[in-house]
């Protein structure tokens, strides 16, 4: 059974910065590319960043670039989103999601094959 585990969110001021972690269990974690997500209320899943299986390609929303990071270790099944001067926009709640790696990495949530709970992300003016 695929789990999918996000932590790290929580409230913080504009401009300040917050690391996500997503936990992976029960697939063959460097098989799959990874993704973030987030939704924020009333709007659909919106494509952050994700990133290859092997870690060596990303790619990010222009809405983030410059500003957020995405990594992963295959060593410990985790995907990670650094995200530094962060905006009150920025409010959401996040998703990580992973894809099987036949294809290119997909910036459509339906393209997923598993996502995880979600964490609250809360940027303050």
């Amino acid at each position: 059974q695929v789990q999918l585990r996000e932590s790290g969110g929580g409230l913080v001021q504009a401009g300040g910065s917050l690391r996500l972690s997503c936990a992976a269990s029960g697939l063959s974690f460097s098989t799959y590319h990874m993704g973030w997500f987030r939704q924020a209320p009333g709007k659909e899943h919106e494509f952050v960043t994700a990133i290859n299986h092997n870690g060596i390609y990303t790619y990010y929303a222009d809405s983030v670039k410059g500003r957020f990071t995405i990594s992963r270790d295959n060593a410990k099944n985790t995907v990670y989103l650094q995200m530094s001067r962060l905006k009150p926009e920025d409010t959401a709640v996040y998703y990580c999601a992973a894809q099987y790696m036949l294809y290119s990495p997909a910036k459509i949530w339906n393209e997923y094959n598993a996502w995880g709970q979600g964490t609250q992300v809360t940027v303050s003016s």
